[in-house]
């Protein structure tokens, strides 16, 4: 029986994960056991990675790395048409989808966690965009997709990781400040996204928001609670809008969105949905859209729910 393989993702957290390897490692073979490991060479690595690995005959592959190298190995996994289990090591800025289900932070424990979890099934979404390219594209959702603000805070959180290697693990700046410094000079500025948006068979309405969530898992943007009732196999999306909210709004009740308490905003309106449509207001506008802490594509995006795909190691 082959070994469990580690895809590691060395840019991950601010670049940092390449010179702490060695101490993950070492954690994970004193409170894991023994495993093989590859290393990725760039973007969209850890989806070839795994997929190959799901074709080998692994049986479990563990993702090291933040949301963005998660979000890779499940779509390897998926894409393969392989029932292989997916493990989490974390070590990224975000760190939003291992909250949702309750993986330790620190290597140790996550580690511990791996040997002695047990596996999970999992809802993903369907995701279908167009990249940047403006091509037809599809991938798979495990934790939130958006559009508004965020867009822009996830655009600055990487730019800043890349002129400052390394920050996003020193003095544990890596999570929740990164983002909260990003999002208050994005809500200094106060963008305003108008999209039109269908649930399921429902008639398409009209939005401007501040932001607009579709949401698998209840964590997005560094710690925010954005969707404080998702389950991660109900089978529906939880759908969050936020919308009409001023600057000074936007600051004042940030901890809400932390706390999970923002959905008693008259601002704010949550629905469920199996499918989501979501295009541009105005024709030939291009708005970005986020997926899982990464950037791919943008709208008009469909989202439709895939109820229990994934396989994944709980604690």
């Amino acid at each position: 029986m082959s070994l469990p393989l580690v895809i590691v993702n060395p840019a991950s957290a601010g670049n940092s994960t390449r010179g702490s390897w060695p101490a993950i490692a070492a954690d994970l073979a004193t409170h894991f056991g023994p495993f093989n490991c590859a290393f990725t060479e760039g973007p969209g690595g850890g989806r070839v990675l795994a997929a190959r690995a799901a074709l080998e005959g692994r049986k479990f592959v563990i993702a090291c790395g933040g949301d963005g190298t998660i979000s890779e190995v499940a779509n390897g996994i998926l894409e393969s048409g392989r029932d292989v289990e997916l493990g989490i090591l974390p070590s990224g800025t975000g760190g939003d989808f291992r909250r949702t289900l309750d993986i330790p932070a620190r290597a140790a424990d996550a580690a511990r966690a791996l040997r002695r979890g047990r596996a999970r099934r999992i809802d993903v979404g369907r995701v279908r965009y167009l990249n940047h390219a403006g091509e037809d594209e599809a991938r798979y959702l495990i934790g939130v997709a958006s559009v508004g603000m965020s867009t822009d805070i996830i655009s600055r959180v990487k730019g800043e990781n890349a002129r400052r290697p390394g920050v996003a693990r020193s003095g544990r700046l890596k999570g929740r400040l990164t983002f909260a410094a990003a999002g208050a000079r994005t809500t200094l500025s106060l963008p305003k996204t108008s999209v039109v948006v269908q649930l399921d068979d429902g008639p398409s309405r009209r939005l401007t928001v501040a932001n607009f969530c579709v949401a698998n898992a209840r964590y997005f943007g560094g710690g925010m609670k954005v969707a404080p009732g998702a389950l991660l196999d109900d089978g529906e999306f939880d759908v969050i809008s936020i919308g009409g909210l001023s600057a000074l709004k936007i600051l004042t009740h940030a901890h809400k969105l932390y706390r999970g308490t923002h959905l008693d905003m008259d601002e704010v309106v949550a629905a469920r949905a199996k499918v989501v449509t979501v295009r541009a207001e105005r024709r030939g506008e291009e708005v970005a859209l986020e997926i899982d802490g990464e950037l791919p594509g943008r709208l008009p995006a469909v989202f439709e729910i895939v109820p229990k795909a994934l396989r994944v190691r709980v604690p």
